[in-house]
């Protein structure tokens, strides 16, 4: 059925739900995981006047939020092979983390995503906007939405 599940996770405890989901799903069916944490690029500031880093001090921002996300990663492969899972790690760096999910998605050639959703409505979910209600929208592969 499935040959490579995409778990997108940011190693909160909704996303771990996502996670272990995706294991067990993983498990039962042999099929390939890959892990995918979306690290935002650090804010450039485009107002004059404004306060930024140095190119040098947002490299090491950025470099220090791929590291976190690589331990996020990291600790979905080690779950996952402790199941028998073979799990591919990756992190993607992006401010628009739906088109990083469906471009890796693509990229990977999953058949399947896996991701959690905070399950907003109304008022909040206009205001603070649904990444995976864009990764429903546009991927033209199966996603499976846990909450």
């Amino acid at each position: 059925m499935y040959q490579r599940i995409l778990v997108a996770t940011d190693g909160s405890k909704l996303s771990n739900k996502a996670v272990n989901n995706a294991i067990a799903l993983a498990a039962s069916l042999g099929a390939e995981l890959i892990a995918l944490k979306v690290v935002p690029r650090y804010p450039q500031s485009y107002l004059e006047g404004a306060e930024t880093l140095s190119a040098d001090e947002a490299a090491r921002v950025e470099d220090r939020w791929a590291a976190l996300g690589h331990e996020v990663v990291d600790a979905v492969k080690t779950a996952g092979e402790a199941k028998g899972v073979k799990v591919k790690a990756i992190i993607a760096k992006s401010d628009v983390v739906s088109e990083a999910l469906i471009a890796a998605a693509k990229k990977h050639k999953a058949d399947l995503i896996v991701m959690a959703s905070h399950g907003r409505k109304g008022v909040k979910r206009l205001l603070l906007g649904s990444e995976t209600q864009q990764v429903l929208t546009h991927s033209e592969i199966p996603v499976l939405v846990l909450r």
